[in-house]
């Protein structure tokens, strides 16, 4: 009788040692040891951290301005405004060692002559589509856009400037200081580039100027002019013009140029090209810069 009662409370006392190493199993510190073994195996807040962090770095800061760095070189869009009308100045630019886009004026004498050679020689063309000044005392010349014209004309005068050159990815305004800040005139001009799917390039003839605003507004890629070259036609002038361009594109990583075709800016250009590119600067097409 006594064996038989210690056997049995020997099975009562193995059975719940037994149990209770199973819930261990389950709950207790088993549980973690056996992750710990098996590295596929993780917590789940430290899956879900994994899962929320960001898959890439931030991009570094720039000792020089303070600001995030730009995912690529530092960008200047050069445009050389006005080609057309005096052919062996537009030609000053074309040996220049850059990428440069010339802006060449609808049914000028020479438009399509220098636009053919600009391509030849690797440079990008664009129109210069004219549009009405503020001063009637300017001139935009021939397959000018002004506000006195009906919605149809203007339609029919921008596919008539357009025919006269080879075909152009878009375009910038010459003079327009009244066509650009007159939102009919505008919202018409850019309805034709956006059916054309041509970008535009606001110039910025004056500070009223609609041009980049509604082309965002209506869907047309645009970018706008951030330094003029030769208000000053001065060689050192037109240097320290070159110079803010590159400080700008410095700083927030690209910047568009519009200059003349004087000799005095093709020389200005040509010697700041190797200096410019020392300082990390790429020259690009306009194309390039438009959003």
């Amino acid at each position: 009788m006594l064996i038989a009662t210690v056997v049995v409370v020997a099975g009562v006392w193995w059975g719940v040692g037994a149990l209770k190493r199973q819930f261990a199993g389950y709950f207790g510190p088993t549980a973690s040891r056996h992750a710990a073994a098996h590295p596929s195996i993780r917590p789940r807040t430290e899956a879900r951290a994994e899962q929320t962090a960001p898959s890439q770095s931030p991009r570094p800061i720039s000792v020089a301005t303070g600001l995030p760095t730009p995912p690529h070189a530092p960008r200047i869009a050069i445009i050389i405004d006005d080609c057309g009308n005096n052919l062996p100045m537009d030609e000053l630019f074309l040996p220049l060692p850059a990428t440069l886009t010339l802006a060449i004026l609808p049914l000028s004498q020479h438009g399509r002559d220098i636009a053919e050679e600009a391509q030849a020689a690797g440079k990008d063309i664009m129109l210069h589509l004219p549009m009405q000044p503020v001063s009637a005392e300017h001139n935009p010349g021939p397959g000018a856009i002004t506000t006195s014209m009906t919605d149809e004309q203007i339609a029919t005068q921008i596919d008539e400037d357009l025919a006269s050159l080879p075909p152009v990815p878009g375009g910038n305004n010459h003079m327009g200081s009244k066509g650009t800040a007159d939102p009919r005139v505008m919202h018409d001009v850019l309805m034709v580039f956006k059916a054309k799917h041509l970008f535009f390039i606001d110039s910025e003839t004056t500070n009223a100027s609609l041009g980049a605003q509604m082309a965002r507004e209506i869907g047309v890629q645009t970018a706008a002019r951030d330094v003029f070259l030769d208000n000053e036609v001065n060689e050192l002038a037109i240097e320290s013009q070159l110079r803010e361009a590159e400080k700008i594109a410095l700083t927030r990583g690209e910047a568009i140029a519009i200059g003349h075709p004087f000799p005095e800016t093709a020389q200005a250009i040509a010697k700041l090209i190797p200096e410019m590119r020392a300082a990390g600067i790429e020259f690009v097409a306009a194309e390039t810069l438009v959003r």
